[in-house]
């Protein structure tokens, strides 16, 4: 069986790309990145260039391809969408059977946070194209807590607009090993959803909690207006439609939309997933 893995490069693909190598020939994956040099690390592998913006790339790249990692874009809004359309209709031009796809977690037909809604036409797109599916639906990784802290890391206050929202936080690598594991499996795995988090959830004051407990840290949360957290976006001279995602996600974790618990994640390793507390130790 061949496999490809788009978006091969990142962290969450390169990771997922690492794991699957142990599990099969090397030669039958098919790394699908926009620079082929940020794969001179990788050897054994098939490599191919090619861009979600540019559909007749992808179709070149997916050729021969009979499953597919298609890890969700990293843009916003509708140009996310656009290009994770391309890819769908680019797999099943190229006769791809079976697309495995990361998704979000808990998903709403209508979500709150941006990505979600990308998400939601995304499953739809590939339902409907007729490819046997696996949804892994992640909650937030552990590794983007740092990125919504900040200065946190060091001082160990946190100004985020979430309130009392929960966050079901889940390690990066613990979901792609999860990826290969699906990816690799023969059988199985057909037309499955699956909810990817961590084994509890975790309120941003409980996250101040472990930075003093932990770390030794003076730590607060304080819940701070939205409309501040926006100035503070927009000083980091973001483009409105990431200042509008990034507010989004703060308001989709208000609202409870990461705040699902499930065991899927346990199931598909075989063991217990890393828990927040002993990342945080380590970082």
């Amino acid at each position: 069986m061949t496999i490809a893995i788009t978006g091969a490069s990142g962290h969450l693909g390169k990771a997922t790309l690492r794991f699957l190598m142990q599990q099969i020939t090397p030669g039958n994956i098919i790394a699908v990145v926009r620079d082929a040099d940020k794969m001179k690390d990788v050897s054994g592998i098939q490599v191919r260039v090619a861009d979600y913006d540019d559909a007749a790339s992808l179709r070149a790249a997916f050729a021969g391809v009979e499953k597919l990692l298609q890890i969700s874009s990293a843009s916003y809004g509708a140009h996310a969408t656009q290009q994770e359309k391309n890819v769908v209709e680019a797999a099943r031009a190229a006769g791809v059977q079976h697309i495995v796809y990361t998704s979000s977690v808990n998903l709403a037909e209508q979500p709150i946070f941006h990505g979600a809604q990308t998400n939601v036409q995304t499953e739809k797109a590939i339902r409907d194209g007729g490819f046997a599916y696996t949804f892994l639906r992640d909650s937030m990784y552990m590794e983007t807590i740092p990125l919504f802290i900040g200065a946190a890391m060091e001082n160990g206050q946190i100004y985020y607009p979430a309130g009392n929202g929960r966050v079901s936080f889940v390690a990066r690598t613990d979901i792609a090993e999860a990826l290969a594991n699906v990816l690799a499996a023969p059988k199985g795995h057909v037309n499955a959803v699956y909810d990817i988090t961590g084994s509890h959830a975790y309120s941003f004051q409980d996250i101040a909690a472990l930075l003093q407990n932990i770390k030794g840290l003076p730590a607060a949360y304080t819940d701070i207006p939205a409309g501040a957290f926006r100035e503070e976006l927009i000083k980091l001279e973001m483009p409105p439609v990431a200042v509008d995602f990034y507010l989004s996600m703060a308001e989709s974790v208000k609202e409870g939309e990461f705040e699902h618990v499930d065991g899927a994640l346990e199931h598909l390793l075989g063991r217990k997933p890393l828990r927040l507390e002993d990342y945080m130790k380590a970082v």
